[in-house]
Parts: structure tokens; C-alpha cells; sequence
């Protein structure tokens, strides 16, 4: 039953589209606090926050409900993608759901924001399955 994914979505990317996050300078414009800085998106990820936290919340009760994760470690691989994130938030002004967003008003410059991630995203896999292979030689 694939509907329930495409409607959220669907919801989900028409939820970035009306809060603005899917245009780059208002972002970059949020993000711009010595400037002419715009607080409206510090609304957006309030509110987003209370949809998040509710959420959690129900998920928690039934039958479907994940199993609990807990971040057991700071390492340098989430601190590097932290900053990855947001060095490219900061630069371009898009994310990857706003950037996927994007993909559907046939924006360029999601395009080609969207191709760039994706070729980070498989470097990084290839650099990573390298180290590993390494390392298991190393042990080996």
C-alpha cells in the first residue's frame, strides 16, 4: 500500500512549499542574522517542532510503533555531515526536501542542487566502504 507514503509526501512538500522553504532567499534571509534578517522561519520550525513532538508521541502506542533509538555517540561522522548540511543550507539556501520540493517547479538550480547532493551522497558511500575494506584488511 504505497498511497499512505505518496500523501505524506505530498503534504509534506506542499507543507514546505506554502512556509517558504523552498524559496532560497528567504532562507538565506532567515539565515542572515547581521543583516536584514526575516525571524519567519523560526515559526515554521516551531511549529514544525510540535508536529514532530506529538507525532513521536503517538507513534510510541500500537502495533506500529518504531523501535526506540537513542544517539549512543557524538563521532565525526555525524559532526561532519552536520556541517556538510549546513554549510550547503547556508550557501545555496535549499535542503533536501525543499530542494526535492523544488524538483517540481522544474528549478534549475534544485536540479542542480539536487545532483550535486547525490553525488556527495555516493562519494561518501564509496569513501566509507573503502575505509571499511581497509580496516577489515588491516584486522585480517
Amino acid at each position: 500500500m504505497k498511497v499512505f507514503p505518496f500523501a505524506s509526501g505530498l503534504l509534506f512538500g506542499l507543507g514546505l512549499c506554502l512556509a517558504g522553504m523552498t524559496d532560497p532567499q528567504k532562507v538565506l534571509g532567515f539565515l542572515d542574522i547581521a543583516g536584514s534578517w526575516d525571524p519567519s522561519l523560526a515559526l515554521v520550525m516551531g511549529g514544525a517542532l510540535v508536529v514532530a513532538f506529538i507525532a513521536f508521541r503517538l507513534a510510541g502506542r500500537g502495533p506500529f510503533a518504531p523501535a526506540p533509538t537513542r544517539l549512543k555517540r557524538i563521532d565525526a561522522r555525524l559532526v561532519g555531515g552536520a556541517a556538510v548540511f549546513g554549510v550547503g543550507w547556508g550557501l545555496v539556501g535549499l535542503c533536501p526536501g525543499p530542494a526535492l520540493a523544488d524538483l517540481g517547479f522544474l528549478e534549475p538550480r534544485a536540479l542542480l542542487f539536487v545532483l550535486a547532493m547525490a553525488s556527495g551522497v555516493r562519494a561518501a558511500d564509496f569513501l566509507l566502504a573503502h575505509a571499511r575494506k581497509g580496516v577489515a584488511q588491516q584486522d585480517g
